[in-house]
């Protein structure tokens, strides 16, 4: 048996394009649903919409996303961050890369007290990240 936690993020008409770009950064196979697909709109404004998006980037990287409902407001905030951590310094460093092209970095990836190196972005699309890239502790 597996149990899996993964971000699921919500946009508001740019989920395609965003997850696009996530696929774009960390590779994988991503499926996509639009809400006239599922049957939950009339509306032609809203048909093309994504419904449910789910990137597939093996078993350690899940990572879904929608266009907010018809009728139901996004409510964006900061007060959550998805954070990337392990040790392959190589494949973490190429997702910082590819998720601070076009963002904005608010801590820049570099060796923290704590003796890993750590760094925070908002991708283009304001959604914030850490990557913590593990280390060894400081002074040894």
């Amino acid at each position: 048996m597996t149990v899996r936690l993964n971000p699921y993020l919500g946009f508001d008409g740019e989920a395609r394009e965003a997850m696009n770009f996530y696929q774009s950064v960390f590779g994988g196979e991503l499926t996509t649903s639009t809400y006239a697909e599922g049957g939950m709109s009339d509306d032609p404004s809203q048909a093309d919409k994504v419904m449910h998006a789910q990137l597939d980037a093996g078993s350690d990287l899940m990572l879904m996303a929608s266009d907010a409902p018809p009728g139901m407001p996004l409510d964006s905030g900061s007060q959550i961050s998805v954070s990337l951590s392990g040790d392959d310094d190589t494949k973490l460093r190429g997702y910082w890369d590819g998720l601070t092209s076009g963002g904005n970095v608010t801590m820049p990836l570099e060796k923290a007290p704590w003796g890993d190196s750590f760094g925070m972005c908002t991708d283009r699309f304001g959604v914030n990240w850490m990557v913590n890239i593990s280390g060894s502790p400081a002074g040894q």
